[in-house]
C-alpha cells in the first residue's frame, strides 16, 4: 500500500482530470443546458474524505448511506463531509472534523496525500472540496445515526472494476425522471456528485505505473 499511496501523492500534485473524468459519471441534468447554473453569493462550500485503509489484504473506502430526509440528498450514497464551518481553518480540516462527526475517524489516524478537483453541486448549491487520505489501519468506525443510515465499505478492486457501471433512470425532485451513470456497490446505485468524484479518483489511480497499483 506504501508505494500505491506515494505514487497517488505525485500524481495528485500534478494537474488533475477534473471535469473530463466527472463527465464520465455524469447525469442528463448536467449535460441538459437548461439546467446548468453556476456558484453564487449563496453557494456554500464543502468537503469529504476519500479515505484509503487497508482491511484484511484489501484496499478500501468508506461510503456512507444517507438517511431519508426533507433534502435533495436524502437516501443517497455519499462520502462521508459536510459544510465548512467558520472554525475550520481549511477544507482539509473540514473533511477531518466531518469524518469524525458522522463515522468516528480519528483525524490524528489520517494522513492526507492531497485533494481532486472541486465539483459544483447544483442540486444544493454547494461546492464540494474533495479531500485524499489514508490510515494504516482499518478504522474503528462509530456512525451517527442522525448523519448515516449504514456504513458501506467498497475494496478498491471493486471500483475498478468496470463491469459495475451502468446507466440507470433516477426519479428526482418528486417527480422528474433523469438518466444517470452509476456504479452497483453491492446492491447500492451510487450516482451524481460522489460518483463523479470516485471517477476522477478512478481515473488518476488508472494512469498509476502498474507496479505502483495494489494487488
Amino acid at each position: 500500500m506504501h508505494k500505491f499511496i506515494e505514487a497517488l501523492r505525485k500524481r495528485l500534485q500534478e494537474p488533475l482530470p477534473g471535469e473530463a473524468a466527472h463527465n464520465l459519471m455524469a447525469s442528463t441534468t448536467r449535460s441538459n443546458l437548461k439546467f446548468r447554473t453556476k456558484p453564487d453569493s449563496q453557494t456554500k462550500e464543502s468537503a469529504v474524505l476519500l479515505l484509503f485503509y487497508k482491511d484484511g489484504g484489501k484496499i478500501k473506502l468508506p461510503l456512507i448511506l444517507r438517511p431519508v430526509y426533507e433534502g435533495v440528498h436524502s437516501g443517497q450514497i455519499a462520502l462521508p463531509g459536510g459544510r465548512r464551518e467558520e472554525a475550520d481553518k481549511d477544507f482539509y480540516q473540514t473533511a477531518l472534523r466531518e469524518a469524525y462527526e458522522e463515522i468516528g475517524i480519528n483525524p490524528e489516524d489520517v494522513t492526507v496525500v492531497g485533494h481532486l478537483s472541486d465539483l459544483f453541486v447544483f442540486a444544493s448549491n454547494h461546492m464540494v472540496h474533495p479531500v485524499v487520505g489514508y490510515m494504516n489501519h482499518k478504522p474503528a468506525f462509530l456512525t451517527d445515526p442522525r448523519e448515516v443510515d449504514q456504513l458501506i465499505e467498497v475494496s478498491l478492486s471493486t471500483l475498478l472494476d468496470k463491469s459495475i457501471r451502468g446507466i440507470t433512470n433516477i426519479v428526482v425532485s418528486g417527480n422528474m425522471e433523469i438518466s444517470a451513470p452509476y456504479f452497483d456497490v453491492d446492491g447500492h446505485t451510487v450516482w451524481g456528485a460522489t460518483a463523479m468524484m470516485l471517477s476522477e479518483l478512478l481515473t488518476i489511480i488508472n494512469e498509476l505505473e502498474d507496479e505502483s497499483l495494489p494487488s
